[in-house]
């Protein structure tokens, strides 16, 4: 195991907001582009990672120049590599892992965080409890969750990544896996619970986009 370092400073972690889906629950729009008080949900996610993080990078796969506009580097997912691609899954979409991939490929820090993008309002300390967690446990994945009434509720999409799991992932996602937590299973990790379930609400429909608008504190979010 790569050895770990007693503390995270915030400029040893980089930032990815996962904006690499498909928005099939949202018609297919492409979801971090969608507008919430006039910002598109990626910004808002951006924006909350960078006051936890150094370098951020978003993960987007279409209208690329639409999110290079929110002022960080765009990273696609990475093409299968060559031996996997003649035994490509049927699905064509590959999940977050992809993001992973990507993100972790292009990551020059020790540490990678994941933050979904339709999630806007994530916890401020999320960077800091889940680096906490890691270096206690030495753990190279520390996963976030909340507390619900059949017990822990894993938030997959919010992770902190040792930069030495590259490899692991893009083999894990070539070879078919799109399980989140069935390809960190295979790692030393450990689950970081967060007492304020509404900051992991996410808008997966139009729907629920308006109902993070009206009950999420986008004011205070602004100031």
């Amino acid at each position: 195991m790569p050895a770990i370092p007693l503390s995270i400073p915030r400029e040893q972690i980089t930032g990815l907001v996962l904006s690499g889906g498909q928005g099939s629950r949202m018609g297919g729009v492409d979801k971090g582009l969608q507008l919430l008080a006039g910002r598109p949900l990626a910004g808002w996610a951006a924006e909350r990672l960078a006051a936890q993080t150094g370098r951020v990078l978003v993960n987007a796969n279409r209208h690329l120049q639409a999110y290079a506009a929110l002022g960080h580097t765009v990273i696609t997912d990475l093409a299968p590599a060559a031996s996997a691609a003649a035994d490509a899954p049927a699905e064509p979409y590959p999940g977050p892992l992809a993001g992973f991939a990507a993100g972790l490929d292009a990551c020059r820090t020790p540490w990678l965080l994941t933050v979904a993008c339709d999630t806007p309002f994530f916890p401020a300390d999320l960077a800091a409890e889940l680096a906490r967690a890691a270096v206690r446990d030495q753990a190279l994945i520390a996963m976030a969750c909340t507390r619900g009434p059949d017990g822990r509720l894993a938030q997959p999409t919010f992770c902190l990544l040792h930069a030495s799991l590259a490899a692991s992932v893009r083999s894990f996602v070539d070879s078919g896996g799109r399980k989140v937590r069935q390809w960190a299973a295979q790692h030393p990790m450990v689950m970081v619970e967060f007492n304020d379930t509404a900051a992991f609400y996410n808008a997966n429909t139009l729907q629920e986009l308006e109902i993070l608008a009206r009950q999420c504190p986008v004011k205070s979010a602004e100031g």
